[in-house]
């Protein structure tokens, strides 16, 4: 039996990557002690690796595809093909940015202010490569972690990643600019991906993926309505494309089914009431796939 050899990233995305594969079909069994996951999908075998090397073994074959962020292929300058976008997080359902960030004090007040003075990052080369392409001359020091405190005892700046500002806010820090911005993607091997069969079942589990991601922050709605009062519901809807009418065995009534953010539902389902819906049914959804 074939089997595709995919890697999840450990670490920070590591919670978020095995939810969402739940929520896409697959069930993935971890262990603190093991860096082997079981999944439950006999074509699939799964290895941990850290997000920021995934590419790198990816690269090499050791791996034919893996999930890691944009920003690791780009520092990495690993040969891989990028299949697709999963535009998820360690938090939230967003992509996240790089950047480059001093203290609320500091006199600096645009990159160039930072000609001749040190910068703390995990991703060095695309620091470099950033200040490089302004032509600032500033030294780029490797952050094991923990950048935030680096400064301003240890460095003048830093370029850190981050999804809300929280951690950055919480450390009295303030951002200059943006560095690189970046998402969870999913990349493959290229040799890897002339197998037919590899390809198709990477790209089934991209489909999966995406189609979990789209349903996150979506649910169903269900409701009936006389025809005279329809146009009155299908104005309060905010449909994914065009709500589905169908027919009820009262020939003077509809059954109206429909996605909606449910983010809106608290504001919209006081208004379908005042419009004269009926039966009104709100549901979860596994997989939107357009």
């Amino acid at each position: 039996m074939k089997r595709l050899k995919l890697g999840i990233p450990k670490g920070s995305l590591q919670e978020a990557t095995i939810d969402l594969f739940a929520r896409a079909g697959w069930r993935i069994g971890t262990s603190s002690r093991s860096y082997v996951p079981s999944i439950d999908d006999p074509e699939i075998d799964c290895l941990m690796v850290r997000a920021q090397e995934m590419a790198r073994y990816v690269e090499t074959g050791a791996l034919d595809a893996g999930i890691t962020g944009h920003d690791w292929v780009v520092e990495t300058g690993a040969d891989v093909e990028e299949l697709a976008e999963l535009v998820y997080a360690k938090q939230r359902l967003a992509r996240v940015r790089w950047v480059l960030a001093v203290p609320e004090d500091s006199p600096v007040k645009e990159p160039r202010d930072l000609t001749g003075k040190v910068i703390a990052t995990e991703i060095v080369q695309v620091t470099k490569n950033y200040l490089a392409e302004r032509g600032i001359p500033a030294r780029t020091e490797f952050s094991w972690g923990a950048t935030e405190v680096k400064v301003p005892q240890l460095a003048d700046a830093i370029v850190e990643v981050t999804e809300t500002g929280s951690s950055l806010r919480a450390n009295h820090l303030r951002i200059v600019d943006t560095v690189l911005e970046s998402s969870t993607v999913f990349i493959a091997n290229r040799s890897a991906m002339q197998d037919a069969w590899k390809r198709e079942k990477a790209g089934n589990l991209i489909l999966m993926l995406q189609g979990a991601i789209a349903a996150a922050s979506k649910v169903g709605l269900m409701l009936n309505v006389r025809e005279d009062d329809l146009s009155g519901v299908l104005a309060v809807l905010p449909a994914l494309k065009r709500p589905t009418i169908s027919p009820l065995s009262d020939a003077q009534w509809v059954a109206v089914n429909t996605i909606v953010e449910e983010s809106v539902v608290r504001q919209i389902l006081p208004k379908l009431k005042a419009a004269n819906a009926q039966g009104i049914v709100e549901y979860p959804l596994n997989k939107i796939v357009l």
